[in-house]
């Protein structure tokens, strides 16, 4: 954890009333900023919050689909609790969505996408991480074409998952969506992670040191 951060839930103090979405500000329950580790080597992106992450507050948590993700992240060393904690521990890590408020009957459309984007950006460059990784294909989508020169129909995100895609000054590790992460796919993207984690992954960008 960065030893100036005081706190892991919406660290930066995002406006947690955002009105910006007419289609989503009457449906959500609430807004689901980011959460983890400022210092963080590591930013993961899913679409939109789940049910869960809805309900506590804390992106990829409250179900059992994020408990499978979290039990991913103990996994390769990121998160020090239980899969099912609402405050997962995380050390070198931040999670993220494209969309910060959840509808409850649909995806969230490339409008709320859009509208949405500058949260993310400012997470993106406050944090300045290493490694992106997109969870799921819509993030994988976005993020793709921010910041690689990779065709928007060469991204598939169950063909990239749990491999490396150079980027724009981030390198992405895709990740399939929680709902979709087997054991099998779970695995596969552990393995590749923890043999990334003993790479020279950091690139010279003027990071402050952990």
């Amino acid at each position: 954890m960065d030893a100036e951060q005081d706190a892991q839930q919406n660290p930066y103090g995002m406006d947690e009333d955002c009105r910006n979405c007419p289609g989503l500000c009457d449906e959500r329950e609430r807004v689901v900023h980011g959460y983890g580790d400022v210092g963080a080597d590591f930013v993961f992106v899913g679409e939109a919050p789940s049910a869960g992450a809805e309900r506590t507050g804390v992106p990829f948590t409250g179900g059992d689909a994020d408990e499978r993700f979290q039990h991913v992240l103990g996994s390769v060393g990121l998160n020090y609790s239980l899969p099912d904690s609402e405050e997962p521990e995380l050390e070198n890590a931040f999670l993220t969505y494209l969309t910060r408020c959840r509808h409850p009957d649909r995806e969230p459309t490339d409008d709320e996408v859009v509208t949405c984007e500058p949260y993310l950006n400012a997470d993106v460059r406050m944090i300045n991480p290493e490694i992106l990784v997109p969870v799921g294909q819509r993030a994988l989508t976005e993020l793709g074409k921010e910041y690689t020169t990779t065709p928007a129909g060469d991204l598939n995100v169950a063909e990239r998952h749990a491999t490396a895609i150079r980027g724009r000054g981030f390198e992405l590790v895709p990740m399939v969506a929680p709902e979709n992460l087997t054991d099998e796919r779970a695995d596969e993207w552990v393995e590749f992670f923890l043999d990334l984690q003993d790479t020279d992954y950091r690139q010279t960008k003027g990071r402050r040191k952990r």
